[in-house]
C-alpha cells in the first residue's frame, strides 16, 4: 500500500527568510503558521500546500543541502483572474519578470520574484475546449 501523505510542502533555502516570507504574506495572503531563527511555514488554505523558508548554511540541514540557494524552482500558483492578479501586483509595485504570455496547449501565464530571486508563477488553463 503506498504511503498516506497527510500534508505538503516546499522548502526553499534562501539568504534571507524573513523578506521571501513577507513577499508571500504581503503579496499573496499567505499567514505564518510557524517559525523559529532562520525558519518559516507560511500557509493558505487554499494552497494545498505550505512554503518553507530556511536560511542557507544552517547546521540542521545536511551538508549537501545546507549551502544550496532555490534556483531552478518555480512556486506556480493557478488563479481565477490573471489578468486581475497581474494588475493588482503591478500596483503594489512588484515587478513582472516574465511578462503574461499564451501557450498554443491553453496555459497562460506571467512571473515575479521575491527578493530572493524565488520564481512565483500564476497562471491559468484556457485549452479549447474538449482538449
Amino acid at each position: 500500500m503506498p504511503v498516506k501523505i497527510t500534508a505538503s510542502a516546499v522548502s526553499l533555502n534562501v539568504d534571507d527568510v524573513a523578506a521571501s516570507a513577507r513577499f508571500l504574506t504581503t503579496h499573496f495572503g499567505f499567514t505564518e503558521e510557524m517559525s523559529a531563527d532562520g525558519f518559516v511555514s507560511l500557509a493558505r488554505e487554499d494552497a494545498g500546500m505550505n512554503v518553507v523558508f530556511l536560511r542557507r548554511g544552517m547546521d540542521m540541514l545536511p551538508d549537501d543541502q545546507r549551502h544550496d540557494h532555490a534556483i531552478g524552482l518555480i512556486l506556480a500558483f493557478e488563479v481565477d483572474d490573471l489578468e486581475g492578479e497581474l494588475a493588482r501586483l503591478r500596483a503594489e509595485g512588484v515587478a513582472v519578470t516574465m511578462p503574461l504570455r499564451s501557450e498554443e496547449w491553453g496555459e497562460r501565464a506571467f512571473q515575479v520574484r521575491d527578493p530572493n530571486g524565488v520564481i512565483v508563477e500564476l497562471l491559468d488553463w484556457n485549452a479549447p475546449a474538449g482538449e
